[in-house]
């Protein structure tokens, strides 16, 4: 154990930035996709359709090995496996996010939006203030599910060789014919999952006035 769980530790750093990183690349990335995929304006809103629907109807591990391979049998140049797993987490979870700030928005009825018209409110002012809060109370249920899938599919990385924690227990559990490293790593994704669902659900309470 004493030899086993700083390698483990070490693959777990890996996934959490993976984790990390992709939600702070997904989550605004979500929105200017919702905007397009709901705009009137069809070159706006048919790219923004197709986005989701190749990205939705296609496994994230075949996305992951597109991304990676992709520029260099197309371009001729390749990156580092970390930025393209990056990258095609976060445009995977990007689309997700987009479908979901979609249905939070269509949720809030229009005449909340004559009334602030009514009362002067700019169009930034009526969607930032009166709208977007009301929002994110509606979807945090739905962001929380894709937030916590998040956490287990930065197992999918290792497929393009980041060394994250499902890989390091892998590599581990060959060394030692054992099946322990692979235990543990269940428990190191289940306490972060546990740790995400907490502050969801402590997200939700603070925001019960939203009725």
């Amino acid at each position: 154990m004493g030899s086993l769980l700083p390698v483990l530790l070490e693959g777990t750093v890996v996934s959490l930035k993976v984790f990390f990183l992709t939600l702070l690349f997904s989550l605004p990335l979500g929105l200017p996709i919702a905007a397009a995929r709901m705009s009137k304006n069809v070159f706006l809103q048919w790219p923004a359709k197709i986005f989701i629907l190749i990205v939705r109807g296609t496994p994230l591990i075949l996305q992951l090995i597109f991304v990676y391979f992709a520029p260099f049998y197309l371009f001729g140049f390749s990156y580092d496996r970390f930025t393209a797993a990056i990258v095609a987490m976060s445009l995977n979870y990007a689309a997700y996010f987009a479908e979901i700030y979609r249905g939070g928005i269509s949720s809030i009825s229009q005449g909340q939006y004559e009334a602030c018209k009514v009362l002067g409110f700019t169009k930034s002012q009526t969607f930032f203030k009166i709208i977007l809060p009301q929002v994110i109370k509606r979807i945090l249920p739905a962001t929380g599910n894709e937030v916590i899938t998040l956490v287990k599919d930065t197992a999918l990385v290792q497929v393009i060789g980041v060394a994250e924690l499902f890989r390091a227990a892998q590599n581990a559990a060959s060394r030692e014919f054992s099946t322990m490293p692979i235990f543990i790593a269940g428990v190191f994704y289940f306490v972060m999952n546990w740790i995400v669902s907490e502050v969801f659900i402590f997200s939700e309470k603070k925001l019960d006035y939203y009725k």
